[in-house]
């Protein structure tokens, strides 16, 4: 016997944890060192190219790059936006629900369709809402309700290409929000709500004296993942708009994705991935630290 009993029983838990630690070292550490790597070369794909080590070059010409900073900007106004948006309406959301007296199971479900619904999907069915002239938005606005006496050309034009990016942004996210704020709300005692009342203290004062700062853990932990889900944004520009009209809807992840996988410029596609992940650390580190409350012992 190789190994004492006292030895196997001590090895049993690493050999359990050993199929996933090799999944993570392949499928995820090992790739994003890879990526890294790849950001310091002008990296070569075709048998017998030698990739070049040019440092931080591919770093510095992303800070140069007039496109990158519209993907940034675009990046900035999609968290911006569809952020507080997803927050307002699914507090909203939640509020109603947990006022309702019965029948709130059934409102929860549907509004939290959208969120188990794929990505590629609502993609393209909202690719396809917009559409110019075809498509069932402009039906309603000029043959329904005679808004506008022209169809609208969303997608084709820039001031007008990302409103629908943005509208599915926030429609999906809401029943998440909904869902993590219900659970916050039925935490809070009733009893503190029935002493505000007695108090003569309105709706609005118990939401924002008694609810918002007993629930704030939980709106710091859905403000930073909105936030890291913001800036990922990705699936949405490549099927409904692919960054365009003349990459002015591009986003910092599609336009990593075009410059690495269109232009197979893949050492400046991994460092304009790694600029945006250093952000999003940083952001998120910031949001922790001012925003979450001390614990008290």
């Amino acid at each position: 016997m190789l190994f004492s009993h006292k030895t196997q029983k001590r090895m049993l838990p690493f050999l359990f944890m050993l199929p996933g630690l090799i999944f993570f070292f392949v499928f995820q550490l090992f790739p994003l060192l890879k990526g890294l790597q790849i950001s310091f070369y002008d990296w070569q794909l075709l048998p017998g190219r030698v990739s070049e080590f040019i440092g931080f070059d591919n770093y510095l010409r992303a800070f140069q790059d007039q496109v990158f900073w519209r993907a940034f900007k675009n990046t900035l106004v999609y968290t911006l936006i569809t952020v507080p948006g997803q927050m307002i309406l699914g507090m909203l959301a939640a509020l109603l629900l947990t006022s309702l007296p019965k029948g709130s199971g059934i409102f929860r479900a549907i509004y939290y369709i959208p969120v188990i619904t794929s990505w590629l999907i609502v993609s393209l069915v909202i690719r396809y809402l917009f559409q110019s002239p075809q498509g069932l938005v402009n039906y309603f606005l000029v043959d329904v309700f005679h808004i506008v006496d022209e169809p609208i050309a969303w997608l084709r034009q820039a001031k007008t290409a990302f409103v629908p990016i943005l509208i599915l942004g926030v429609w999906k996210g809401i029943g998440w929000n909904m869902v993590i704020y219900i659970a916050a709300l039925l935490g809070i005692p009733s009893e503190l709500m029935e002493a505000a009342a007695i108090d003569g203290a309105n709706g609005w004062q118990k939401f924002w004296h008694i609810t918002v700062p007993l629930i704030s853990p939980t709106l710091v932990f859905t403000l930073v993942m909105l936030l890291i889900g913001g800036f990922n944004v990705f699936i949405s520009v490549y099927l409904i708009t692919g960054g365009g009209p003349m990459q002015q809807t591009e986003v910092m992840l599609s336009y990593a994705y075009h410059q690495a996988f269109d232009f197979l410029d893949f050492g400046y596609g991994a460092a304009l991935s790694y600029i945006m992940a250093v952000l999003i650390v940083f952001l998120s580190v910031l949001q922790l630290k001012f925003l979450r409350k001390p614990q008290e012992i």
